[in-house]
């Protein structure tokens, strides 16, 4: 089993992608753009071939390097999965080889492969976070019917109080991006840059959307909605809080379900979230049942599982600080503090 640095274009690696059963949204070669242009890292694509050059496998990695934050390799960084994709136990740990020559090559302090199954690699592996997956049913009032009076009487007072929803592309990232800033500002976390969406949205036109909640022509919610194969996720989404007795965010899922079953998905992703906080239980009250996410990491002699959770207590006055800073400073300021948080 031969592994190289992949050079080439986007259609050899998708290709290989759709005749594996398991591939993930995030194992698309664009998204490979979206995390360089978006950030300025390094990506190291890997692809595995046997005797015959045929291809059994593929790994995607971005280094990350920064001096408050280490010198990591990871697949993927900032969204949910990665990892390995292979076509048998042979090509995964020729994978993992080349991976941590890579690792070594670039001096990281580890490697991190965000699997949504654990690999049998002899890795050390965490399983803090887990994804919310809804199993879609056939049609929009089928599913209605299986949530409780509670969560169809909040929807129906979003829709009472005068909630609209519009989809769209980049005539709706301001939007987007004014509603995700504020909120992320306020639970104390560094906002990505407009650019991330921006390049999410021109790099994948057929399968990314924006959705977007208003009162009036102001937007109150909204999220970015990307999807492959079977599977609808949101994996960005806020609200405005001040409007949070309208209930817009239980609109904006109950209008992305609808639209995800009436383009004939089957599994609707909430996204990753903590086991007993806020956002699981909002989640799980949909019906989405929780998957751990199987992040495992080869780690250099002596090296401890990294911690960068905001539950860390050395992060704790730094949550705080921001919350109280200006909406244009977290703006301005954390994109280039979260381009370096995986």
């Amino acid at each position: 089993m031969k592994v190289v640095e992949y050079e080439g274009g986007a259609a050899p690696w998708d290709r290989y992608l759709d005749g594996h059963p398991e591939a993930l949204n995030y194992h698309r070669f664009g998204w490979r753009r979206v995390l360089t242009e978006s950030f300025g890292h390094t990506a190291h694509y890997l692809m595995a071939h046997d005797t015959d050059g045929a291809v059994r496998g593929i790994l995607p990695l971005v280094h990350l390097n920064s001096l408050l934050f280490g010198n990591v390799l990871v697949s993927l960084p900032f969204v949910n999965y990665g990892g390995i994709l292979a076509d048998s136990p042979e090509a995964a740990a020729a994978l993992l080889e080349g991976a941590v020559g890579v690792r070594d090559r670039l001096g990281a302090a580890h490697l991190e492969l965000r699997h949504l199954r654990e690999l049998p690699l002899g890795l050390a592996c965490k399983q803090h976070k887990v994804t919310m997956l809804l199993p879609l049913a056939p049609d929009v009032d089928t599913q209605w019917r299986q949530f409780n009076a509670k969560l169809r009487n909040q929807v129906r007072k979003a829709q009472k109080s005068g909630l609209t929803v519009r989809w769209g592309g980049a005539e709706l990232l301001d939007d987007f991006y004014e509603v995700f800033t504020r909120n992320m500002r306020d639970l104390g976390t560094p906002v990505y840059g407009r650019r991330l969406f921006e390049t999410v949205l021109a790099t994948f036109p057929h399968s990314a959307r924006i959705i977007g909640v208003y009162l009036d022509d102001k937007a109150v919610a909204a999220g970015l909605a990307s999807w492959y194969r079977s599977t609808l996720e949101i994996p960005w989404a806020s609200s405005n809080k001040e409007f949070k007795n309208l209930c817009p965010n239980n609109l904006l899922y109950w209008e992305a379900i609808s639209y995800a079953i009436r383009q004939g998905f089957q599994i609707f992703d909430f996204g990753r979230s903590t086991p007993g906080e806020g956002t699981f239980r909002f989640k799980e009250q949909w019906g989405a049942l929780p998957h751990p996410l199987q992040w495992q990491y080869a780690l250099k002699s002596g090296a401890v599982l990294p911690e960068l959770s905001p539950h860390n207590p050395k992060f704790d006055l730094a949550i705080r600080v921001w919350r109280r800073l200006p909406l244009w400073t977290t703006r301005l300021l954390g994109p280039s503090i979260v381009r370096n948080i995986p």
